[in-house]
């Protein structure tokens, strides 16, 4: 089993999450006591999330390399970015690693194409729905992408950031992401992609009234498909 690092803390329930399904889908496919090989190392997020707001992707950019950097010297053969906005840096990381980088949207991206859906709705940060860092390769593949309604994306965004990230899960929450995404279906969605790590822990496939794409379990997926090759 291949080594995986992960660069965690962007919020630390995502990282939690992650760290769970990586074990259990470990011992999905190999059984008995196997568990994931997994290196965590979890930023401090105030500093991330600073840099964010202030448009200062270089130094965003600097703390997530130190962070890899940390996890290639430990001995990872690949690394995650346990976090879909902070991908926004996901070029500079990779270009300043020996080692892969596996990319949550590039993945995500993969599994739509797969599912033959050529529409797909789109909740996540504001910094995520507003840059094209994510939905670059969905284009790519040929696949458009509907955003939120101009006033629910600071909602969506709100949300996440002052509920989820925090592990706060609320029902009236639950009820404005079905709002959102049946909007979204009604303007042509075939499927929803959940692109904030902490969403799947509020919302399930009843939620929504098209096939959902939970990132978080897809980037799993792929990292477990990475780490378990020749298995």
């Amino acid at each position: 089993m291949r080594l995986l690092g992960v660069i965690g803390g962007l919020g630390w329930s995502a990282t939690a999450e992650y760290y769970r399904r990586l074990n259990e889908g470990v011992e999905a496919r190999l059984g008995g006591l196997h568990s994931a090989r997994v290196l965590i190392h979890s930023v401090d997020f105030q500093p991330v999330d600073d840099a964010e707001n202030a448009d200062d992707w270089d130094s965003m950019a600097q703390q997530l390399v130190t962070a890899g950097r940390s996890l290639q010297d430990g001995g990872a053969e690949a690394v995650l970015i346990a976090a879909n906005t902070m991908h926004a840096v996901a070029d500079q990381v990779s270009g300043a690693l020996d080692v892969p980088v596996v990319h949550i949207a590039e993945a995500t991206a993969g599994r739509v194409q797969a599912a033959r859906q050529r529409t797909v709705g789109l909740v996540a940060t504001a910094t995520t729905m507003a840059q094209d860092f994510y939905t670059r390769p969905f284009r790519e593949r040929g696949i458009e992408v509907i955003l939120p309604l101009e006033e629910e994306c600071a909602e969506v965004d709100r949300m996440i950031y002052e509920e989820l990230v925090h592990g706060i899960i609320k029902d009236s929450s639950r009820k404005k992401f079905r709002q959102v995404m049946q909007g979204m279906a009604e303007r042509g969605a075939e499927g929803v992609v959940l692109a904030g790590t902490e969403i799947g822990l509020l919302l399930d496939e009843d939620d929504c009234p098209v096939p959902m794409h939970d990132t978080t379990t897809i980037h799993v997926e792929e990292a477990l498909d990475w780490m378990l090759a020749g298995q």
